[in-house]
């Protein structure tokens, strides 16, 4: 592991606390949008492009326009390839992680991706059943759901993986 977080205060409001020190391996950022995964999940109108006028408002555009199957495959294709990442470079194996936090977009996302990644359910924090999509805060509310249920102890293996806006990917793992 290559360097460590550390404690900082947190901004008004976040509970969350990760331990004072804790190893984290190089993370990941990679920017997978390409002309066509535009299309994929957009708002056509009511934006800087085309702004709200009667047209807009006469065709609908303003709603968000989605084609969810293709917008699924390419969540689970990247947090797939995330998770191969993460593991490749902090240098564990799938069989080391104690404990995979996933972005909580939908529960067939996260059950392709645990599948992808060699790990039971059991080894996977899930609260979209309870919570539903809570877009950013998604990994923060897992982790402390976790560390109040005693899944997180110091030494445990995590890893963290995340698809979202712009069609945009992360993933590290983490000892707690």
């Amino acid at each position: 592991m290559e360097r460590l977080l550390e404690r900082r205060e947190d901004p008004p409001g976040v509970r969350l606390r990760l331990p004072a020190t804790a190893e984290l391996a190089p993370g990941l950022d990679r920017d997978v949008r390409e002309p066509p995964a535009a299309e994929l999940l957009c708002r056509p109108g009511g934006g800087a492009v085309r702004p709200l006028s009667e047209e807009v408002l006469r065709d609908r555009s303003y709603f968000i326009k989605m084609a969810g199957r293709e917008v699924f495959k390419s969540a689970v294709l990247a947090m797939a390839e995330a998770c191969d990442e993460a593991l490749r470079r902090a240098g564990v194996t799938a069989d080391e992680i104690d404990l995979l936090v996933p972005h909580q977009a939908n529960i067939r996302i996260i059950e392709a991706t645990a599948k992808h990644a060699g790990l039971p359910m059991s080894k996977v924090m899930v609260n979209v059943d309870r919570y539903g999509n809570t877009s950013s805060a998604s990994i923060p509310l897992a982790l402390e759901q976790a560390r109040a249920e005693g899944r997180l102890r110091e030494g445990t293996l995590v890893m963290l993986v995340a698809f979202g806006a712009g069609f945009t990917w992360g993933s590290t793992v983490i000892r707690w």
